[in-house]
């Protein structure tokens, strides 16, 4: 795990579980899921200074090329479905004129790369793409790099637009990020579209049905008491859109490895969906709005269930994960490596668990909640 967080795996935070007790265990014979795991998480630390770099570059370019960046702006507005992303045409000359300077664009890109979501992510994009090629016979170190690059830089566009609604960090960089925004897709979407037009089409539709998840999350925020089952389902689909489309564009959206990495990464990202629920609630001591543990705690009258119950919904997500498992063809060679994946993404929710049952913070969560 490479987020920014190293302290979810230290020895002793992995002996705090059972699936962390077994990735030590792996980590002590060696195991080839251990080491594959290891290979890639090193490979994505080392290469990610040059990625910054190539991102910082691309998003110069972009920005200074522009001879329209107000039509840029209503457009991109008008693509999400949100005013609230942009700048007003009066601010853009000078904000422009600040980030073509590119040690500030620089420093405006590795803020928004600090980021758990992108660092956790970067070595399983490689893995799955080696993967695939390794299964079709087709590699292409150069596809590879466009491809992986280009979904980081998608998934990273998701950081500066919640730090512009949330206003939670950075706030005197928002109005950077508003001008940023368009570009960084604009990015993304040529990136992407190197691996064909199948490649291209999958990326438009999850983007598409992330934005809706997003939309959903925003909507329930009004109504938090009378929240469905069927909308947690419909929230959740920024957590399948993401990530199950680049696990199937790491194939090429190539079946039948394009519709198994779906699978396993899009139930994974809902797994982790849960724990990022209860993480945040111990540190901002409130139940999150929406989550699944405001959901069950609503209809048990009971807090501390509430998160209990998120647990195993975590668990479930991950159980429809490891199915994909099952799916791989005979001799796969990356089985070991989503094995060992999943184990991490397991202890990650059954440490925030833990956690909060220490804190012993039911009571202030419960008066919290909405009435």
């Amino acid at each position: 795990m490479s987020g920014k967080d190293q302290s979810i795996v230290s020895k002793e935070s992995l002996l705090s579980t059972k699936p962390g007790k077994q990735i030590l265990k792996q980590g002590m014979f060696k195991s080839k899921g251990y080491k594959l795991f290891k290979k890639y998480k090193e490979e994505a630390e080392n290469e990610f200074p040059n990625f910054a770099e190539r991102f910082t570059d691309d998003l110069l370019r972009e920005i200074k090329s522009d001879n329209s960046a107000n039509s840029t702006q209503q457009e991109f507005s008008q693509e999400v479905g949100s005013s609230e992303l942009i700048l007003q045409d009066s601010q853009i000359p000078d904000i422009k004129s600040k980030l073509e300077n590119r040690e500030i664009l620089k420093d405006r890109v590795l803020r928004i790369l600090n980021s758990n979501f992108v660092k956790m992510t970067f070595p399983v994009f490689n893995a799955l793409y080696d993967a695939a090629a390794e299964f079709s016979g087709i590699h292409d170190p150069k596809m590879r790099q466009n491809l992986v690059d280009g979904h980081i830089i998608a998934i990273d566009l998701s950081e500066p637009m919640d730090r512009i609604v949330d206003k939670d960090e950075d706030l005197d960089y928002l109005d950077d990020y508003k001008l940023m925004n368009p570009y960084i897709l604009k990015i993304a979407r040529n990136k992407i579209s190197m691996g064909g037009e199948e490649v291209l089409k999958e990326f438009e539709e999850g983007f598409k049905d992330a934005r809706v998840g997003q939309y959903i999350d925003t909507k329930l925020k009004s109504k938090p008491t009378s929240i469905t089952e069927e909308e947690m389902n419909q929230c959740y689909k920024k957590y399948r859109a993401v990530m199950g489309t680049a696990g199937r564009n790491m194939a090429l959206a190539k079946r039948p490895l394009g519709e198994i990495f779906y699978l396993g990464m899009a139930r994974a990202a809902e797994s982790v969906g849960c724990g990022n629920e209860i993480e945040d609630s111990i540190k901002n001591e409130f139940v999150k709005i929406p989550s699944w543990p405001l959901y069950y705690s609503l209809l048990s009258n009971d807090v501390q269930k509430g998160f209990e119950l998120t647990l195993k919904k975590s668990n479930l997500y991950l159980s429809d994960a490891r199915l994909a498992l099952e799916l791989l063809p005979d001799g796969f060679s990356h089985r070991e490596f989503l094995e060992f994946l999943f184990l991490t993404v397991e202890h990650y929710n059954h440490f925030w668990y833990n956690r909060l049952e220490k804190e012993k913070i039911w009571s202030k969560l419960s008066s919290n909640l909405p009435k």
